[in-house]
């Protein structure tokens, strides 16, 4: 196999005080890469603005025009961290490329594996999937919340590896058949695990943030969890369905008992505050897959309109 073109992809949102010394670290590892005759002399670095309201922008302008390895799109407005990765994989296709590796704007994630990926891809793999060796520089309750989300995840059907994140490496390949869905809701954990390619696994140690703070908070990541649950699993619904008829089931037996004690054993059944906390129970169960079923009715909703992941305002190639 002819050494491949690798694009590395890198989603932005208000990162003005790491995008230098983020970029100037990929450049870095780009040129180990070709010194090394792994890679081809036009790989290149893609920034992703997602709509930053900082001096992000004007800095990859400036490091554009300083080093023709680096180009960049930005958005109008903020879209969300997996449709700049989208707008990564969609826009390095069309530059050209023969694999790209999607990576974090802070750099927790170890760039150095990289040549990792670019190996297993040599060896015929066409995605390659980083998964942290631990979660020590998470806080307790990110990381009790993150193994949650992985165990639901792989109960509802869908097998992801546990601590896998969106650093990972994908071949032209895979993302020729991204580009066949058009679906706007695409969580890319379950997408990619979900094609059956030939996929591998790399091993890295994420790294302390050096500058800023994570734009992720328990809120957007509450929004990615029930977006990757709703678009590659039904299995909520069928929970709803079966929680349905057990609680009819439920419903016809207590009326049975409470017949039979009023009407053979002229007894007024005791227990009425234990029918009042039942019903209380039932009522917030029921309200709860009405919430459930909203989330899926949302993701049609979203869906049926059809408007585009995101507009992209200016592009540098």
């Amino acid at each position: 196999m002819k050494k491949p073109t690798l694009a590395i992809t890198v989603p932005c949102y208000n990162e003005e005080l790491c995008i230098e010394s983020t970029v100037n670290s990929l450049i870095e590892v780009l040129g180990d890469l070709m010194a090394k005759d792994k890679i081809n002399p036009d790989s290149f670095i893609y920034l992703v603005d997602d709509g930053s309201k900082d001096k992000t922008w004007e800095l990859i302008s400036k490091l554009h025009e300083k080093n023709h390895l680096v180009k960049g799109v930005k958005f109008i407005r903020n879209y969300g961290n997996q449709k700049a990765h989208i707008a990564g994989l969609l826009g390095v296709r069309d530059l050209g490329c023969d694999c790209v590796v999607s990576i974090d704007a802070d750099l927790q994630q170890d760039q150095w594996a990289i040549e990792k990926f670019v190996d297993k891809y040599m060896d015929g793999a066409d995605i390659v999937s980083g998964v942290r060796n631990s979660r020590d520089t998470d806080t307790f309750l990110k990381k009790t919340t993150a193994v949650c989300f992985y165990k639901v995840m792989n109960l509802l059907g869908v097998k992801i590896p546990v601590n896998q994140s969106d650093y990972r490496l994908v071949s032209k390949k895979a993302i020729d058949i991204l580009a066949q869905y058009p679906e706007k809701q695409v969580f890319l954990r379950g997408f990619f695990n979900e094609l059956g390619l030939k996929t591998e696994i790399v091993n890295f140690d994420v790294k302390p943030r050096l500058y800023g703070k994570s734009k992720f908070n328990y809120v957007s990541l509450l929004g990615l969890a029930l977006n990757g649950i709703t678009s590659f699993s039904i299995m909520p619904l069928r929970i709803i369905a079966v929680l349905g008829f057990l609680m009819a089931l439920f419903s016809l037996g207590l009326g049975v008992y409470v017949l039979i004690e009023k009407y053979v054993f002229n007894n007024t059944p005791a227990g009425w505050a234990t029918i009042v906390v039942l019903m209380s129970f039932f009522g917030g169960l029921q309200l709860f897959c009405m919430g459930i079923i909203g989330e899926y009715l949302g993701q049609v909703y979203r869906e049926v309109k059809a408007r585009p992941r995101y507009i992209i305002e200016t592009e540098l190639r």
